[in-house]
């Protein structure tokens, strides 16, 4: 594992890969272990403040320093990749979940409950990294993420509303539930790239009650988790699905689920499409919600609730770089905090620079982004990020 750590917590045995802070002042000839005490002390006496350790090659006499690591903040890179490892881990439920729905056998909650639990303590002690990792997606691979996305999603938004914590656990789960009944429908039907034919729109729709059928069949759910998961393709005009529900049929939950359903449909690039910008995503929401088709506050609020720049928001600003978003200021939200690290002219990685844009007159961001428009991945742009630190 590799972390971060103040020059306060390192000691004699640890393997130093590079200084972080101050970056860009001081380098290290080669990777190396720490000897002894006085290198340690010199590095101290240059003003070094923080360095990248690879705990995988610590000396076993450094161990004894893992829980003064332990009780460390973790960085934002850090929990990211804790978040990695959760939504991974939900991809493999989601995908036991449609073996089963698909054999006639009973869905696995207990193992739902667990990873919902576990998404929704990160959200709570930092939506971000969640947000940042939603980011990172295989676009051959989204009948598996939407679900986990979408679960997600509505678990930032109940937390945003200031939900209680036991709502915000039975959204998450029938959201992680909402789209079981798709392993129903061919995947000519469901992987076509094109306009779908009225026969085929009609095979596409039948997802919506045979999700039901199956959560209905499955010991455990608890009624508001199956209320969310029947109502997220209903619309307020009433021309939605399964059941043509009207506006006061709808409730508050499933007017929520519906827009965290939509947005992460328009943002995810399938085998067949690339994905919108969140912003651009922001504006259709806006515009079904004055066609009546989507709640109006809500939208508003769930806006709020990613922010105008969403965290892991790829932006190009007018310097001809790139930057992905780390966090918002509530006071200016259109300049948010963001880290930079790639030049477009000519393209290439660079060192990363902290910025926040409120606190700047000469940076602003031109655009929201994808990686996919300058042949990048945010897998490897994450990875470039941590290893820089």
């Amino acid at each position: 594992m590799i972390v971060e750590q103040d020059i306060a917590n390192v000691r004699v045995g640890m393997y130093v890969l590079d200084i972080t802070y101050p970056k860009g002042q001081f380098h290290l000839t080669k990777a190396t272990w720490l000897e002894s005490e006085s290198v340690i002390e010199g590095l101290r006496n240059k003003g070094v403040q923080r360095l990248l350790i690879d705990m995988s090659k610590t000396k076993e006499s450094a161990i004894v320093l893992a829980p003064i690591i332990e009780n460390n903040a973790p960085s934002f890179t850090e929990q990211i990749a804790k978040a990695k490892l959760i939504f991974d881990e939900s991809k493999n439920i989601q995908k036991k979940l449609f073996a089963a729905a698909k054999n006639g056998n009973t869905l696995d909650v207990k193992s739902v409950s667990k990873v919902t639990d576990e998404s929704i303590d990160i959200i709570f002690k930092n939506p971000d990294a969640l947000t940042c990792v939603l980011s990172i997606r295989n676009k051959d691979e989204y009948l598996l993420e939407h679900s986990v996305a979408v679960s997600v999603l509505i678990t930032m938004f109940a937390f945003h509303m200031k939900l209680d914590r036991d709502i915000v656990s039975q959204l998450a789960i029938g959201a992680f539930l909402h789209d079981v009944g798709k392993i129903f429908v061919p995947d000519s039907v469901l992987n076509k790239p094109g306009k779908l034919t009225e026969q085929e729109f009609a095979i596409m729709k039948s997802h919506a009650a045979h999700s039901i059928t199956t959560i209905k069949n499955t010991p455990g759910v608890s009624a508001l988790s199956l209320e969310v998961a029947a109502l997220h393709h209903e619309k307020l005009d009433g021309k939605g699905y399964p059941n043509g529900i009207k506006a006061d049929g709808i409730s508050m939950y499933g007017r929520m689920i519906s827009i965290c359903d939509i947005f992460d449909a328009l943002t995810s690039s399938r085998c067949y499409k690339t994905g919108y910008s969140q912003v651009k995503a922001f504006s259709i929401l806006r515009a079904l919600a004055q066609d009546n088709q989507l709640d109006e506050n809500l939208v508003d609020s769930f806006i709020q609730c990613m922010g105008v720049y969403p965290i892991g928001a790829l932006v190009q600003l007018d310097s001809d770089r790139l930057a992905i978003v780390e966090s918002h200021n509530v006071q200016d939200p259109i300049r948010p905090k963001v880290k930079v690290f790639y030049h477009l002219k000519p393209n290439h990685f660079e060192m990363t620079e902290y910025i926040d844009l409120s606190a700047m007159q000469t940076e602003h961001i031109v655009k929201c982004v994808r990686a996919d428009d300058f042949d990048l991945n945010m897998e490897q742009i994450i990875e470039f990020l941590a290893r820089e630190g």
